[in-house]
């Protein structure tokens, strides 16, 4: 994908999803549907999205003994997604399971799973109190193996874990999440600008309220991928 953009289209209805992906659409690579839509809505709203003629990324976050996960990930494919989520926590075998239901869904269009490592809202104070000894970091790099054993065709990490990925399985790709053009005070914990995570080594940038929230967020967009554009000119 030569654009590294993926419009996180976290909005309360498919039809405003639609026509915030038809404003932007010049100015990204892909779309999001994450689980407000997937619960709310539905699937049906990747085939929506998919007329575009972008590739949409439907961030289910599986998570589910692997038969279970290995059917939901096939009706995605059914509707057309070009990347399935499900959490690497789930274990090798789950993941297994979710790469072929996915295959087979899309038949022979191509379609990969993305292992969700540690979400970015979580510090590794978070993760001593559910009893995991670990720093995101130490955490995000056993768990790339897992996705890569697994035939992941990538991993979901924070821009704080990239170089962390690219030592662990370098033939993953890496979508990072948690992108701020400038700083600000939400939910997530371990963001990074678009072009300090593409410096770091992200392959493809998810990015939300900079571009649904802004006053014009076709414009959002196109800045951002000037941006990251020159940055990846001058590395």
């Amino acid at each position: 994908m030569v654009n590294p953009i993926i419009v996180a289209l976290d909005l309360p209805t498919a039809e405003e999803a639609v026509t915030l992906a038809r404003a932007v659409a010049p100015h990204v690579g892909a779309f999001k549907v994450g689980l407000g839509l997937l619960h709310g809505p539905g699937p049906g709203t990747i085939d929506a999205l998919v007329r575009l003629d972008r590739p949409v990324f439907a961030d289910a976050k599986l998570h589910d003994i692997p038969s279970q996960v290995e059917r939901a990930a096939e009706r995605l494919g059914n509707h057309g997604a070009r990347w399935v989520t499900a959490h690497i926590s789930g274990g090798q075998d789950m993941l297994a399971a979710a790469v072929s239901g996915l295959a087979k869904g899309s038949g022979f269009a191509p379609a990969g799973i993305l292992g969700v490592s540690v979400l970015t809202s979580l510090t590794t104070g978070d993760l001593q109190r559910l009893g995991i000894q670990r720093t995101p970091g130490q955490l995000v790099g056993k768990m790339s193996k897992v996705a890569a054993a697994a035939g992941c065709e990538g991993i979901v990490c924070s821009p704080a874990e990239l170089n962390v990925v690219r030592q662990a399985a370098p033939e993953l790709l890496r979508v990072t999440p948690g992108i701020r053009p400038v700083a600000v005070d939400d939910d997530q914990a371990r963001i990074a600008t678009p072009t300090e995570a593409i410096r770091r080594g992200a392959d493809m940038l998810v990015v939300g309220r900079p571009i649904t929230a802004a006053a014009d967020p076709a414009k959002a967009a196109e800045t951002i991928l000037r941006d990251i554009t020159q940055a990846s000119g001058s590395a």
